[in-house]
């Protein structure tokens, strides 16, 4: 997830925040002001600033204080330059605290500080100051405002301005009183007028008036000044609020935009509470005019209206206007122009983007009649069982560098013969910004831009389909940012407001990044199911995974994980819920969730049919690293789930990469060590062969099949990754592919993989997984220490094994016999035929020391007496002849004594009298030019 968007705010002398809609203005709150009114460089000013109505969260760390506030700031000599450009003298540690800007508490969370800005910030003379850039923190820097920016004035210039009312356009209750008060910067022959007429004139520096406002309609107020031949004014607008028609939703509407034909459209807004909406945009050049108001159901929830005489075909940007305060985007829209980012998007990846219209501000909607449907080439497709899923989950911003879906489009034969069945996106619908990880989602209809249409999206699946390989998104339903519509419209100043339908005011949970849903709540679960229901039928996606599906409580945990983390009815209710919904849309579609709840919940939930994510990705990383770390928490039998439904990674976009961890922190004994690529390589396909054959669906994270090894960190955790597919150009990498392609390939189609009877053995340093099913078994084992070990194989039966990667046949004739196994080696064996993948992928032979593939007639190499005294008798009838290595190690395979010596008969006997006496347990490696046994030894 990403960090708490900033929601900058522009502030001049009396108002800050200004948002403009065609020739209409909103304040949103006026954090700082001055006195006098028009600051100069040259006289002394006095800032106050009100924290309360600053936008940025991490003002909060400010709200309450009594001392320990201090003034950041600057001054700039250009109206819209760097306002910073001179700073006070000694002004450099952030974190420290600045004494000459210590602020003067007026109670209240009010601040206040008197300067005079050339003096204060060192402005050459004649050098012309023209604004000041400001922010308060404390005096650790952990806490600060926005930006906040005070305009300063040349006083040979006669100005004038309101200061009562702070907006420049609103709506007014009739008979409300306007308190007005316009201020001049001198003496001047003031007047207030209101649609040409004059309410009050005279002499001063400033005219107060109380307005009691009748009638209909938007009326205008000038306050002007003038002083000889110097004139200067201000204006203000109003409308009294409108009643709304009431009428019923006509039949069948839902909320958001209905079409009617070619050339009409229902927009439907669910905003109870609210006390009148205006559908502006295009149709109305941007004003609330009449005949834009909304009508009204009359349960008061609902705001309805119909719009005719559209042109087919063509895209109308349009807003709600709620109160004559809050503009907003259509909910349910499914194409969104956004001011700050869309002018990023080239034309390579969104052809013909609608321009931003000029008149409007902030994120608008689109609508359009008449459009093509997308031609689908993949009508239907037969999913993958959701136990025998490979998904490869991926980041479209970090994995093509074109940041498209067309290109993510073009990698899909590179996955499916990796043997990948199921893509999932990680959060494409529109989020803030274009650079994201997309868990800070706005609008959950619209794809994101910055990746493409909406077509290229359904080429994406249609095309994902064509290749066998299912598409699931990853949905970020359990939380939303701040330009979210339902953010937006009920909102107090710092948080979602009490009335707010569908967010907390405070997040029931520890892990809360944005603004958290209650999902108790029916218009949530509502709006749930139609985010779900949409994506399912207009994209054709095959299922869902659910981010922080933990979080869908209305438990409050505070900030205790634990308590968060227990069985909670009302979660698992909640789930249930959601995907029976779901099922009735699509009765196949996956559902997954990233819960990393209490067992008896996630087991509750499995067994209900919905997948789980279990996170195996420090164990895999510190076992391949070199330590001792079990895997058993993969197995859905060990958990005591009755279905595979444990979706188990190694990778993920939230963990660290494996083989950065390996190059950073692996083992090294000797000359041995993890830490080199070519090992660490090697060591990723030890952690992937004990990875794709435990039963169950799996994930992979982008490019793990190479060897990624840029630090998840790297720049800030979810910053933009550099795109690494020229590692493939290296050997080593593509033999890492290779592998990965192979395991994931021959789980895929051996029966064994698919089995309920299995067993891991994976414990110690050396690991082990039995795999057995009617149409044959399968055999992993792998040394995870940094040096030679021998140890008993434990096969599951005698007979013939085939080595997966060269297929070279081995004859067990005893399920325990012992085997050596170099650092970092494994093996993959079936008990029948398979096909082998290409030669030399992996550097380890085709059979095992110790599994051997001999004549019926002959027989295994055979220590006499055992236990002995000082010598060692071999006796080995075998049609071998020829040269034969014997050493002595201990247990742990350090070498204690060897030598060589010739083999010249079938039936032949070696007797090797040690020249040092030993005491204790060894074992003997016999060694030839093709194979080696190892024997255990007692000396006494």
């Amino acid at each position: 997830m990403i960090g708490t968007r900033r929601f900058f705010a522009y502030l001049t002398l009396f108002f800050t925040g200004l948002f403009l809609l065609g020739d209409v203005f909103f304040t949103i709150g006026q954090v700082v002001i001055t006195q006098p009114a028009f600051p100069t460089s040259e006289n002394e000013i006095t800032l106050i600033f009100d924290l309360k109505l600053a936008q940025d969260n991490r003002a909060k760390g400010l709200l309450g204080k009594t001392t320990d506030v201090y003034l950041w700031s600057g001054a700039g000599s250009t109206a819209d330059g760097n306002a910073f450009e001179f700073t006070p003298q000694g002004q450099t540690d952030f974190t420290r605290p600045f004494e000459p800007g210590r602020m003067t508490s007026l109670g209240n969370d009010r601040w206040s500080i008197k300067l005079t800005p050339r003096s204060y910030f060192g402005v050459p003379a004649g050098k012309v100051i023209k604004k000041l850039g400001l922010l308060l923190k404390s005096g650790d820097g952990r806490a600060q405002t926005e930006d906040l920016f005070v305009t300063i004035y040349d006083n040979s210039q006669l100005r004038a301005r309101f200061v009562r009312p702070a907006e420049n356009s609103f709506f007014v209750d009739a008979g409300q009183p306007i308190s007005i008060l316009g201020v001049a910067s001198r003496a001047s022959q003031l007047s207030l007028t209101l649609d040409g007429v004059t309410l009050q004139s005279g002499r001063g520096d400033s005219l107060s008036y109380q307005h009691i406002p009748t009638g209909e309609g938007r009326r205008t107020v000038i306050f002007s000044a003038q002083d000889g031949n110097q004139v200067a004014s201000d204006t203000f607008y109003f409308t009294v609020a409108p009643q709304p028609a009431i009428a019923p939703l006509p039949a069948g509407m839902k909320d958001g935009i209905n079409y009617l034909s070619e050339t009409s459209v229902l927009l439907s807004l669910f905003a109870p509470s609210r006390k009148f909406v205006h559908a502006i945009g295009e149709m109305t050049d941007w004003l609330p005019l009449p005949s834009s108001l909304m009508k009204r159901t009359p349960d008061g929830n609902r705001y309805w209206i119909q719009i005719d005489n559209l042109t087919p075909g063509k895209e109308y940007a349009f807003q709600y206007l709620i109160d004559g305060t809050i503009t907003i985007g259509d909910p349910y829209a499914d194409k969104i122009l956004d001011p700050n980012n869309d002018r990023f998007i080239t034309a390579a990846t969104y052809p013909q983007l609608k321009a931003y219209p000029a008149q409007a501000s902030g994120i608008v909607s689109v609508f359009q009649t008449a459009q093509k449907p997308y031609a689908w080439k993949v009508p239907s497709f037969q999913r993958p069982k959701d136990s025998e899923l490979v998904i490869y989950e991926l980041l479209v911003r970090d994995f093509v560098e074109t940041r498209r879906y067309t290109t993510v489009a073009d990698s899909l034969p590179y996955l499916k013969r990796m043997g990948v069945n199921a893509l999932e996106l990680m959060p494409i619908m529109e989020f803030a910004g274009n650079d994201s990880w997309g868990y800070n989602p706005i609008y959950h209809f619209a794809p994101d831009k910055a990746y493409g249409t909406k077509d290229a999206l359904k080429e994406l699946i249609d095309r994902s389909h064509a290749n066998g390989i299912a598409v699931i998104l990853d949905i970020v339903l359990n939380q939303a940012d701040y330009e979210n519509p339902y953010v937006k419209m009920y909102w107090n100043g710092s948080q979602p407001s009490a009335d707010n339908p569908y967010f907390n005011q405070q997040a029931t949970h520890p892990f809360n990044v944005f603004f958290d849903y209650n999902h108790e709540q029916k218009v949530t679960q509502d709006y749930v199911d139609r985010v779900c229901e949409y994506w399912l039928k207009e994209y054709k996606v095959d299922g869902f995974r659910f981010d922080l599906s933990k979080g869908f409580t209305q438990k409050n945990s505070g900030t205790n994980v634990g308590a968060w983390s227990a069985y909670d009815d009302s979660r698992v209710r909640i789930w249930k819920r959601i995907y029976d919904k779901i099922r009735s849309y699509d009765p196949t579609a996956y559902v997954i969730l990233e819960h990393f709840a209490d067992n008896q919940e996630e087991r509750e939930l499995a067994n209900y049919g919905m997948l789980v994510w279990g996170n195996a990705n420090f164990d895999y990383r510190r076992a391949a690293a070199g330590e001792n770390r079990s895997f058993n928490g993969l197995s859905y039998q060990l958990r005591n789930w009755d279905k595979p439904n444990l979706i188990g990674y190694m990778e993920s976009h939230d963990e660290e990469r494996i083989m950065f961890d390996l190059k950073q922190t692996g083992r090294v004994q000797g000359s041995y060590s993890i830490k080199e690529e070519k090992t660490a390589l090697e060591r990723a396909k030890l952690a992937a062969a004990f990875f794709f054959p435990i039963p169950g669906p799996k994930l992979l994270w982008q490019f793990g099949e190479y060897g990624y090894d840029i630090s998840i960190d790297q720049g800030g955790r979810t910053s933009a990754k550099p795109v690494r597919w020229n590692y493939l150009q290296q050997t080593d990498r593509r033999n890492l592919l290779s592998t990965y392609s192979a395991i994931i390939n021959l789980r895929n189609t051996y029966p064994a993989f698919k089995s309920t009877n299995f067993t891991l053995d994976v414990g110690a340093m050396v690991k082990r997984i039995q795999l057995n099913s009617a149409e044959g078994n399968a055999f992993v084992i792998g040394n995870f220490d940094v040096q030679t070990v021998v140890v008993p194989a434990k096969f599951s039966k005698i007979g013939t094994w085939y080595d997966f990667f060269t297929g070279q046949a081995s004859t067990v004739s005893d399920v325990d016999q012992s085997i050596v196994l170099q650092p970092g080696e494994f093996h993959i064996f079936t008990s029948t035929p398979v096909a082998t993948p290409a030669a030399g992928i992996v550097p380890w032979s085709g059979t095992i020391s110790s599994v051997t593939s001999l004549p019926a007639v002959a027989q295994a190499p055979m220590v006499y007496p055992n236990p002995g005294k000082q010598a060692v008798n071999l006796r080995w009838v075998s049609p071998y002849q020829g040269d034969v290595r014997l050493e002595l190690t201990d247990l742990s395979g350090r070498a204690i004594q060897h030598r060589k010596v010739e083999k010249r008969t079938e039936n032949w006997t070696e007797n090797w009298t040690l020249s040092s006496p030993l005491h204790g347990v060894y074992l003997l490696k016999i060694q030839t030019s093709t194979e080696s046994f190892v024997r255990k030894v007692i000396l006494e």
